[in-house]
């Protein structure tokens, strides 16, 4: 077999590249514990989970070097997790993978971008587990949208700001005449009253485009 060959095929093994440098790798008593995204790259504002495998730990045998096999089932009611971001945490309760035993998902959605801190809470068996781990960073969702919003946002606002304040501006020499005039006072500063409101609720409407 070429090295071009041997490389594809490596490429093809799951997990060969990725894998282990996208997962993070912790022991406690005799259980390996294995934390990872389900969906990489992760980015903010986009519905992911995090992945918790759990096995026994081989004897005599590294950490760096030990693999997940034989996973430990039914940990779904002992153990939960805790995800925090600053201050700022949730508890996130843990949903069996059926065709891989040991294997569990915790399902959230990362609405800011940055490193997070999951800490594994409960029991394995006898063994209490109290663990903090960290995940890989999560990316701002910025980077892969397409195309910039930010642009067209900023145009529409201005333009918009524009005509309300020259619509302002006439509103005030309605006024002023009306003021001079002293006629109907009354019935067109009502009419101006509901000129303003319609033109405040644009100005919400502008800035929620702007927040999209």
């Amino acid at each position: 077999m070429n090295f071009k060959n041997s490389v594809i095929l490596l490429l093809l093994i799951p997990g060969f590249f990725g894998y282990a440098f996208a997962h993070t790798i912790d022991s406690v008593g005799e259980y390996r514990l294995e934390i990872g995204w389900m969906n990489e790259p992760v980015v903010s504002k986009e519905t992911n989970g995090i992945e918790l495998f759990v096995s026994k730990l081989e004897p005599d045998l590294e950490l760096k070097y030990q693999k997940f096999k034989d996973g430990v089932s039914g940990l779904e009611k002992s153990l939960k997790m805790e995800l925090l971001y600053k201050e700022e945490k949730i508890i996130l309760h843990l949903s069996p993978d059926h065709n891989i035993p040991g294997k569990y998902y915790a399902f959230v959605t990362p609405t800011v971008s940055g490193f997070y801190q999951a800490n594994i809470l409960g029991n394995i068996d006898v063994t209490p587990i109290s663990l903090s781990m960290h995940p890989p960073k999560v990316d701002d969702r910025s980077y892969i949208e397409f195309p910039k919003p930010s642009d067209l946002t900023l145009t529409q606002l201005i333009d918009g700001h524009t005509t309300l304040v020259g619509e302002i501006n006439d509103l005030k020499n309605s006024v002023f005449k009306l003021e001079q005039s002293n006629q109907q006072m009354n019935i067109n500063y009502i009419s101006i009253g509901i000129g303003i409101l319609g033109i405040s609720i644009a100005s919400v409407a502008l800035f929620k485009i702007k927040r999209r």
